[in-house]
């Protein structure tokens, strides 16, 4: 069994969904390993990871209105505010998704769905740089 990790920096420009499924991709031919599973994790607690339509952009807007209006900006019982009126906001819609992914992949082509992604979900208004740490695992 082998083990192959390596950190990935994306530059958000803001909210909204960024798919990062080719990224990925590029980690799991650079390990060298044929089958086995990938696991990608986003570290922060502002942004998260969805597993996601992408082939019509259209299905992703409408996941990202669905959150802004599940979890409002500027909710006046917040008390974590230190950052702005999407701080406490951004918090709890990475604790609603998912923080990482697992994913198998056979003959180094990931297994996902005809129209499934990858995407980092940036949940604040500002430019950000994340990191997501992706291992692969396998043989």
């Amino acid at each position: 069994m082998g083990v192959f990790t390596k950190e990935l920096e994306f530059h958000s420009r803001g909210k909204g969904t960024y798919e990062i499924s080719d990224d990925v991709a590029e980690v799991i031919r650079e390990s060298k390993l044929r089958t086995g599973t990938v696991t990608v994790f986003v570290a922060h607690t502002s942004a998260s990871l969805v597993l996601m339509e992408n082939a019509d952009p259209s299905a992703r807007h409408d996941l990202e209105k669905f959150f802004d209006k599940l979890v409002p900006e500027d909710t006046a019982y917040f008390t974590h505010t230190y950052e702005g009126a999407d701080d406490m906001p951004s918090h709890i819609r990475m604790a609603l998704t998912r923080s990482s992914e697992v994913i198998p992949f056979r003959e180094a082509c990931m297994l996902l769905g005809t129209w499934q992604g990858i995407f980092l979900f940036e949940h604040r208004r500002a430019d950000h740089r994340r990191k997501v740490v992706v291992t692969v695992m396998g043989e």
